[in-house]
């Protein structure tokens, strides 16, 4: 025993039930085991360690790996990129993030880590402006399909429920319209032809109550009040490429369709979708991977589908407005109050001050704006509506018959590099970016009113191209420069409206809309992991 106590330093560290606590007891128990020598993984009809004297013949040769003698310690046994089960508490693993533009990140995520935690933790990291539009999405490539995780979701039991060798990523990327379901109006996402009432007591009740409260949407979101989304979608049928034209019912319950025309009756509606058990995702290149009949399909994969394209319910939409309605309801109705606390808990951390790291630049797209009249000795707000507008109209002639440059630049300069490149180092300007490409990187950050960027024209190699969403459509407004009295201006309505640079015509249109159907909000980003 004193040789053993010498040795105890190269034991495994005792459990309840250890041999060295068998021996404390005066019970017998098996030799011991020395930290040098491998365990041995014992199956169900193997003999008990007892009958394995020539363990403890080995000589004491100090173990390097002591982790991977462990299968319940070893990160190979236990990965969830493996797709072997869920993650293990405590522990650290590898969870590699995709930009838009290709590059990878790695980062060690614990078990709990969630979906807006790793986004913060990117967002320190890249140095980007911190708000609530940064989102993680799962990407699956060979299947075109992809879906903003929510920001309570754990990273890395997503991670675990993709099969081995899958090629599904995660994009750290803008997603604008994530929340917007709380902050634009009702009827701009329910049209009220596709929301009733599944009761007969809220059948009185106006569209306007009925899905959007003066608080949360609490009728989307309470099961005693709760409506439903209603129309016809293409679906596609299983193990077949022939699209069929269904009236679809959702539910708390789940997805229905009905198998004659547009009835409700329970003898006409079949089921379709578990909410509970399933992810809604969108679908990218619809044409090209499923023949869908037009381009705003999306997908809903059961949890138990883990590869390839059988199980998978596929949809298709006959606009964008309509299919945003669709997914907009299904999150609702899958994750309920929790989605909301979520927008709560993102506008709360963007009140709290940043104390630690640089300080971001004021965005104007983050920042409540409102009119100032700086006329006298001191600032004031300025409160009469009319006023404001009296304002905004003197401001606009003012810029019209501004003449001078906004940096003071003498009239020998006006061709200098710096005012013509100026506008290269703003994060809205996209260079020599097509206007299919455009379009796609739009409608990925998010088809929400006043999204927009500034890139060149492909036509007039002076010119430069304003695109901006508005109505779930992308449209794109051509900036031309001018030449008046030697001096250089870009306007977007025959000369009426002048500026000396881009980044004059984009505070400009940040503040009034000018020709524009509405103001610039957000504009379409990409950082560099």
């Amino acid at each position: 025993m004193d040789g053993g106590a010498q040795q105890s330093s190269l034991r495994e560290p005792p459990g309840p039930g250890s041999a060295e606590q068998e021996e404390r007891d005066g019970g017998e128990g098996p030799p011991e085991l020395k930290r040098s020598q491998p365990l041995f993984i014992h199956g169900s009809s193997r003999q008990p360690l007892e009958e394995e004297p020539r363990a403890s013949s080995l000589p004491s040769i100090p173990n390097p790996f002591p982790e991977l003698c462990s299968p319940s310690n070893s990160p190979i046994l236990s990965s969830p990129a493996l797709g072997q089960g869920p993650p293990r508490e405590g522990a650290l693993h590898v969870v590699k993030v995709f930009g838009e533009d290709g590059a990878c990140r790695s980062l060690e995520a614990a078990a709990g880590t969630t979906a807006r935690q790793l986004c913060e933790t990117l967002v320190r990291r890249t140095r980007a402006l911190q708000d609530h539009s940064w989102a993680l999405v799962e990407l699956h490539q060979h299947l075109g399909l992809e879906r903003c995780l929510e920001d309570h979701e754990l990273v890395l039991e997503v991670q675990s429920s993709w099969p081995p060798g899958a090629d599904a990523r995660f994009v750290f990327r803008k997603n604008f319209a994530k929340y917007e379901l709380f902050k634009s109006p009702a009827q701009s996402l329910f049209p009220e032809v596709m929301v009733s009432s599944c009761l007969e007591a809220n059948k009185s009740m106006a569209h306007s109550e009925l899905i959007q409260p003066s608080s949360p949407p609490q009728n989307f979101l309470n099961s005693g009040s709760c409506p439903e989304v209603q129309g016809f979608l293409q679906l596609r049928e299983p193990g077949r490429k022939v699209w069929k034209r269904f009236y679809f019912s959702l539910r708390r319950s789940g997805l229905y369709y009905s198998t004659k025309g547009t009835s409700k009756d329970p003898r006409h509606l079949q089921y379709f979708a578990d909410l509970s058990e399933s992810n809604i995702y969108y679908v990218t290149q619809g044409k090209k991977h499923y023949g869908t009949p037009t381009e705003f399909g999306f997908c809903i994969k059961p949890y138990k589908v883990r590869s390839g394209v059988k199980g998978l319910k596929l949809l298709c939409s006959e606009d964008e407005q309509s299919r945003s309605c669709w997914m907009a309801a299904f999150r609702l109705f899958k994750y309920g109050m929790q989605l909301y606390r979520n927008y709560q808990q993102a506008q709360a951390r963007l009140s709290q001050p940043h104390w630690i790291g640089p300080t971001p630049l004021r965005s104007v797209s983050d920042n409540a704006l409102v009119a100032m009249d700086f006329s006298g000795c001191t600032g004031r707000v300025i409160e009469n509506p009319s006023e404001v507008l009296s304002v905004a109209l003197e401001e606009a002639q003012a810029w019209r018959k501004k003449t001078t440059h906004r940096y003071s630049l003498p009239a020998a300069c006006h061709s200098s590099p710096l005012s013509a490149a100026i506008h290269r180092t703003q994060p809205w300007f996209h260079g020599r970016i097509s206007r299919e490409d455009t379009q796609q990187l739009i409608g990925r950050q998010g088809l929400v009113d006043g999204v927009f960027l500034v890139r060149e024209s492909q036509r007039n190699p002076k010119g430069f191209v304003l695109s901006l969403c508005h109505l779930q459509r992308v449209k794109h407004y051509l900036i031309l420069p001018s030449e008046e009295e030697g001096r250089l201006y870009f306007t977007m309505d025959d000369g009426q409206t002048r500026f000396a640079d881009l980044i004059q015509l984009v505070e400009f249109h940040q503040i009034n809309r000018g020709i524009l159907p509405c103001k610039l909000r957000h504009y379409c980003t990409c950082v560099a992991l």
